[in-house]
């Protein structure tokens, strides 16, 4: 692969990529059902024309320029690196925030200027605009009456200017500042350098099995590091990026179908959700073919990476992967080299299923204080380890803390140290303090993840156990860490979301989201009629059945973590509401823990005054 250190700004990657490797379909996207492409010379042409805008516009180095998406788009990319290019700082901002987080992160940063695309983001972002001084226009990306058109701003004017400035640009400049989703409080503001970024991407480019004209998803959001970073990655090694959204992957017209991805990165859940309409698919065969499809499906139990069989193991694998598994592979377009989840922990039973079919699935681990990878399964042989995430990348170092609390053996708070280690919160070094510790000398990062490291083959594999903030304490002083309980639960088909609860309480229980459409299933095969989910979940049979649930995957834990009891819950738990009350997920689907606790408080003390349904365990 051509050596990329001669990149040193992140915008350099585009560089790289025309003198090296260009690409006639560099970024694509679907303009109203019809593919759009850019090579990589018209995208360096376009983000010079932008760059040479921002400049007409007065933007200066430095000056803060907020960009925000319902859907990945080109533009997003193109003007990223055109605000990097002149020495400018990119805040990319989350599109289903509320107005008053609008207000509060551009008032913090004192933007100038806001190039927003898709539904009803201008008027969101103009109402916030109304209490921020600072911004000077709203542009849109797809033209609009009424609306200044992002394209506007082009010029050829001010070419040595932009030279010079783009000249100036360090590598430990600012590039970016990205606010945290929040769980508590007002998010803070990740101040992440072009080097900080860049080792990451250097990192995973030498472990992942991406060529030239490869091509690739990207639907994760743009705005938060994981696909950010993703991006300049895929940049760097001259990978065809595709861009859509996740309403249109699936199925014979789908986006998967029409790129035939070699590659792209993804959450558990969406994961999940594939593998629940391969399992449904399953169910509505018959016959011998529905025979075969289950016993290839129990074969994956016994899936481990790198996993020699004997002759007749071989045999059994080779008919279900002629048979069942290459439906799956063709499923998914026929050319997938690798998959990286991240963002929550990956269920070692997608992992086993994925990559049983010929799928490899590895996970990723990281924060968007860490740009944000630290750890990720490699794709070659004995770099991933099931039930564990990871070796560290190559510039980063971990190292486990088990000083300031009672925990299991070889467990204690994740620590982590390299050059990819933000620069602090913006505006707030007292909380930039509350994260780093001195250790003989050095600074560590504390990510706030308990976890341990597992020694395999002369290697070290990261194992993320829980979040610190969120362990749980029993009126009896026993600890819980509830992650492992809730992801373990998520895998059965019937549970869309679930909390553990019992701080403070005489045991552990749980508030629990059906999944609607399995629950809808299952009602239709047991002739229960459907109304609602919220009268559904009050009938004995949906109560009985969602307790033997509870009963299967109880002892997997010890006493004190297994769920005494539990409630259901009749709406979905969403990022994003409507109806201007708080949203119980963060924009990247974790639970705001605070937020559910108190708008099922009612719930919760009927649990606890014996009212729900009570396990025997």
């Amino acid at each position: 692969m051509k050596n990329i250190q001669e990149a040193t700004r992140l915008f350099d990657l585009l560089y790289f990529q025309l003198k090296n490797f260009p690409q006639s379909k560099a970024f694509g996207y679907r303009n109203k059902g019809n593919w759009v492409h850019f090579s990589t010379e018209e995208a360096v042409e376009i983000i010079n024309h932008a760059g040479r805008g921002l400049l007409k516009l007065g933007v200066k180095p430095g000056d803060r320029i907020a960009i925000a998406a319902y859907q990945n788009r080109p533009e997003w990319v193109m003007m990223d690196m055109a605000i990097q290019q002149i020495g400018a700082i990119s805040v990319p901002v989350y599109p289903t925030i509320s107005p008053r987080e609008y207000e509060y992160i551009f008032n913090e940063t004192e933007v100038k200027f806001c190039f927003v695309g898709g539904a009803d983001l201008y008027e969101k972002v103009t109402l916030a605009q109304q209490n921020v001084a600072s911004i000077q226009e709203v542009f849109v990306f797809d033209e609009r009456k009424g609306c200044k058109f992002w394209k506007d701003i082009f010029t050829n004017e001010l070419n040595s200017e932009l030279e010079q400035l783009r000249d100036a640009v360090k590598a430990d400049d600012l590039a970016t500042i990205i606010y945290t989703s929040g769980t508590t409080g007002n998010p803070k503001g990740v101040m992440l350098t072009h080097h900080n970024i860049l080792v990451n991407v250097m990192d995973v480019r030498d472990i992942t099995p991406l060529e030239p004209g490869d091509r690739t998803l990207s639907f994760l959001p743009l705005c938060h590091i994981f696909e950010r970073t993703t991006t300049y990655f895929y940049i760097a090694n001259g990978v065809n990026v595709h861009y859509v959204g996740t309403d249109n992957l699936g199925g014979e017209d789908g986006d998967i179908q029409a790129v035939k991805p070699h590659f792209f990165t993804s959450v558990p859940r969406l994961l999940e959700k594939v593998y629940e309409k391969i399992y449904n698919k399953g169910l509505d065969l018959t016959g011998i073919k529905r025979t075969l499809f289950f016993w290839a499906l129990n074969l994956t139990k016994s899936f481990e990476y790198d996993k020699q069989y004997g002759f007749i193991e071989g045999i059994k694998w080779a008919i279900a992967d002629k048979l069942i598994f290459s439906k799956w592979r063709a499923a998914l377009g026929g050319n997938v080299k690798g998959i990286i989840s991240g963002a929550a922990p990956l269920p070692m039973k997608i992992a086993q299923v994925f990559s049983a079919a010929g799928i490899p699935i590895r996970e990723g681990y990281g924060l968007t204080e860490t740009s944000p990878g630290l750890a990720i399964g490699r794709f070659e042989k004995n770099g991933a380890l099931l039930g564990t995430i990871g070796p560290a990348l190559s510039n980063v170092e971990l190292r486990i803390d088990s000083s300031d609390g009672n925990y299991a053996e070889g467990e204690g708070e994740l620590l982590a140290k390299g050059p990819n280690i933000m620069k602090g919160y913006y505006m707030k070094p007292e909380e930039t303090a509350k994260v780093m510790v001195e250790i003989d000398g050095d600074v560590w990062f504390k990510t706030g993840d308990i976890g341990k490291l597992v020694e395999r083959n002369g290697m070290q594999f990261l194992k993320i156990t829980d979040r610190k903030k969120e362990l749980l304490k029993t009126s009896g002083g026993k600890y819980v860490a509830p992650a492992p309980i809730e992801n373990r639960f998520k895998e059965d088909f019937l549970i869309e979301q679930i909390m553990v609860v019992g701080e403070q309480r005489k045991f552990v229980s749980a508030l629990i989201v059906p999944a609607e459409e399995a629950l809808k299933d299952w009602c239709d095969h047991k002739n229960i009629q459907w109304t609602t989910l919220g009268e559904v979940i009050q009938k004995t049979e949906v109560l009985e059945y969602y307790q033997k649930i509870i009963d299967m995957y109880n002892p997997e834990f010890s006493h004190i973590e297994q769920i005494k009891k539990f409630a259901l819950v009749g709406a979905t738990w969403e990022a994003e509401k409507t109806d201007g009350s708080e949203a119980e997920l963060t924009p990247t689907m974790k639970p705001k823990r605070r937020i559910i606790l108190k708008k099922h408080q009612d719930l919760i003390d009927q649990i606890y005054e014996g009212q729900s349904v009570e396990s025997p365990n």
